[in-house]
């Protein structure tokens, strides 16, 4: 007789926080459905995690511990057992170590998720101060740094409390389409059917700038100069909140002095939003009340990336939206980070970061969640300055996918001595590796987590199959660390949660007593959301006690303590030469829901829906190149040439182009997969400048120039007509 049971877990398809329910039969999960009880997506969830069955159980899935047999690059794999994978993992280490010392490995992870926080603290007990993860300096973390240096918190829209949004100013977020967190998609969308008004920056019109009262269509790279613009009106009409401002603002008359440098008239020549739409959105977010911010990786994609978010997050400062109900909320924190174990890397390893001394936010000492500068990481690995980097040790990352200039990622994993990856798939990074694991997918492994992101819920997910030989990265770290006689500070990571939620009942007593056994017995916990907790304290946790408009941290770290704007590096501005070659502005983000960064290209159904990355094409651009809707497109920079599917449609400017990111092709012939065929980053720049703070370098604005694909033939994966939103 069958045994079936059903078992409340979290789907970990994204960075989310979507409860679900799993229907286990015999050992094998047939069924998925979101969990009506759910406290976060309340019975809703996207197709990653209904898809969830496909992937674990895809064929193509790693099965089992492999090392590479011949050539590097050469596909050719010799199954072996994990003691020998650990074995041979840890002696090529220990010989790396002993003769160019621990920073010459680099561990590198991909997207935020159940191995976040546990792959810097493996680097850290492995001896290396040289952590990445790809979106560290372009990707959220330039927010949170942000939020903690200007409001001692990193903030979050509030969907939780019996007040919604009034005004959501989504900021570079396609959130129907593209949300990391895609429990997100469904607040928002509750949040705006209870009637928040929407006014959406973005280049092109989303599904949130069409419901919007105000769309500013702005110039790919120009954001910190529309916010300083929409401060200029806030602050010079007297519009601002006066109360929150003089009592809890610091810095406001040197903020208002440097905004005077951005009329909007300035402000609509650099960003082409017309000055009248700027003011009209600046006068609606600062009068309808509450006002909440949703901004994604949009801001975050050029060389003054840190400024741009600072001045977009100090409109919510002006306008006292900060921590109120239906407002921008200061984040709870109810669950404690994984301990990193700082204390196992000596300050002077610490020292020995690549970027610590230029890049200070993105991996200096006053960082307590450092990173390594990932161009100088890849620079080092090809040429060996300022030392070399011998070892790239992957957990979860494509790192050719999605790494700015793909080609030189690839280089940098070709002239590394010793490489390993753990994956679901085999990928184009993984191929360029010497050993490679079978990573456990959400259903096989245990967690905790917080979300949204430091915020206010406790999910677990529990382990109910295991397939084959795939293990969580976690027990790797735990298990690889023992072998090597590394002092981890757990045996399982079970260990590791149960110290997570100690810590959790020191701020909460609510959680005394409930370890990790009895978190997967509830499956969630809620803590309830209190509003204006710095009034509560007695001011902000900054340095002034307040919100910093003007920064003591960046003036004391000899960066501008205010944000301005800077012209990218590379732009019709900036260039104005290679504009005659390169025309067009490029923009790099598009997403599809079915995908999230570079995963699922394997998935039948996602393919079936939409099987080969668009490129947005305004109608009198394509006219102008010959182009008509579903035609194959070459897309060109000075640092290479893809080809995606034409999808023209007005909703963006006609100086403007817009590629999908992520894409790669399993079913084509390794070690590429086509992943230079049509991968946007092939497009992209890790050349210098950089942030001077993050080190972040240039995305999105770049130059291109399309043409028709002429010579393309078809194949049986890019015959479907394209599909708009």
């Amino acid at each position: 007789m069958s045994e079936r049971k059903t078992v409340k877990a979290a789907c970990r398809s994204c960075h989310g926080g979507c409860s679900v329910l799993l229907t286990v039969e015999d050992g094998r999960v047939v069924k998925i459905r979101p969990d009506p009880d759910g406290p976060l997506n309340k019975g809703k969830m996207c197709i990653k995690g209904l898809r969830g069955m496909e992937l674990l159980y895809h064929p193509d899935r790693l099965k089992y511990p492999m090392r590479r047999a011949g050539a590097r690059g050469g596909c050719e794999w010799q199954r072996i057992t994990w003691d020998e994978a650990y074995d041979e993992i840890a002696e090529n280490l220990a010989k790396i170590k002993e003769s160019w010392g621990a920073e010459a490995i680099c561990v590198a992870q991909g997207t935020g998720r159940h191995m976040f926080h546990h792959v810097p603290r493996f680097a850290n007990t492995l001896g290396t101060p040289n952590w990445i993860e790809p979106g560290f300096a372009q990707c959220f973390f330039p927010r949170v740094q942000v939020g903690m240096m200007c409001f001692g918190a990193s903030p979050i829209a509030d969907y939780y409390g019996e007040v919604k949004p009034a005004c959501i100013l989504v900021w570079g977020h396609n959130h129907e389409v593209s949300s990391a967190g895609s429990e997100c998609q469904f607040l928002i969308g509750e949040a705006i059917a209870a009637g928040a008004k929407l006014i959406t920056v973005d280049p092109r019109k989303t599904p949130s700038a069409k419901r919007s009262e105000h769309w500013l269509r702005l110039r790919p790279g120009t954001d910190a100069a529309l916010a300083l613009g929409m401060l200029h009106v806030i602050l010079n009409e007297g519009i601002y909140d006066k109360d929150f401002v003089d009592k809890w603002c610091y810095g406001f008359e040197p903020l208002r002095q440097r905004v005077q440098q951005y009329p909007p008239e300035r402000v609509a020549e650099i960003t082409w939003v017309p000055a009248q739409q700027i003011i009209d959105a600046a006068r609606m977010l600062a009068t309808t009340r509450p006002a909440t911010l949703e901004w994604g990786v949009g801001i975050e994609h050029t060389p003054n990336t840190t400024q741009t978010v600072r001045a977009v997050a100090l409109l919510m400062a002006v306008t006292g939206n900060y921590d109120v109900p239906g407002g921008w909320l200061e984040d709870l924190g109810v669950l404690p980070a994984a301990d990193h174990n700082n204390h196992l890397l000596s300050e002077e390893q610490g020292k020995k970061r690549l970027g610590e001394s230029e890049y200070r936010i993105l991996a200096g000492s006053h960082n307590p969640f450092p990173s390594a500068h990932i161009p100088s990481v890849i620079e080092a690995a090809i040429s060996g300055q300022p030392y070399p980097i011998k070892s790239f040790l992957h957990f979860g990352n494509n790192g050719i996918l999605s790494n700015a200039d793909a080609h030189k990622t690839a280089r940098a994993l070709r002239a590394a001595e010793f490489n390993v990856c753990m994956d679901l798939f085999m990928t184009p990074t993984a191929q360029l590796c010497d050993i490679v694991l079978p990573a456990a997918a959400w259903m096989e492994l245990d967690e905790i987590h917080c979300a949204p992101d430091w915020g206010h819920t406790i999910l677990t997910q529990k382990q109910v199959v295991r397939t084959y030989e795939c293990k969580s990265d976690e027990e790797v770290f735990c298990e690889l660390s023992a072998r090597m006689g590394l002092a981890y500070g757990a045996e399982t990571p079970s260990d590791i949660y149960d110290e997570q939620l100690r810590r959790a009942a020191e701020q909460y007593p609510a959680l005394e007593g409930i370890d990790f056994a009895r978190m997967k017995q509830i499956s969630y916990l809620q803590i309830p959301y209190t509003y204006k907790k710095y009034e509560q304290r007695g001011g902000f946790r900054t340095p002034t006690g307040k919100v910093e408009l003007y920064s003591t941290i960046f003036e004391k770290l000899g960066y501008d303590p205010l944000p301005y704007y800077e012209e990218p590096p590379e732009s019709p501005y900036s260039t104005p030469e290679l504009l005659k070659a390169y025309p067009y502005v490029l923009t790099t983000g598009g997403r599809r829901p079915q995908y999230f960064c570079s995963e699922g290209r394997q998935m039948e159904s996602f393919r079936r829906a939409h099987n080969f990355p668009q490129v947005e094409i305004h109608p009198q651009t394509a006219a102008a190149h010959g182009i008509e809707n579903g035609d194959m497109v070459y897309i060109s920079s000075p640092r290479g040439k893809i080809i995606q599917k034409a999808w023209v449609h007005d909703g963006i400017d006609p100086r403007v182009i817009n590629c999908e990111y992520g894409w790669w092709f399993p079913e084509q012939a390794g070690p590429e997969h086509g992943c230079f065929t049509a991968n946007c980053n092939v497009l992209t720049s890790m050349e210098a400048p950089f942030d001077p703070c993050m080190g972040t370098y240039q995305l999105r604005g770049l130059l291109c120039t399309i043409e028709k694909a002429m010579d393309y033939v078809p194949g049986d994966r890019t015959d479907v007509p394209p599909r708009g939103w």
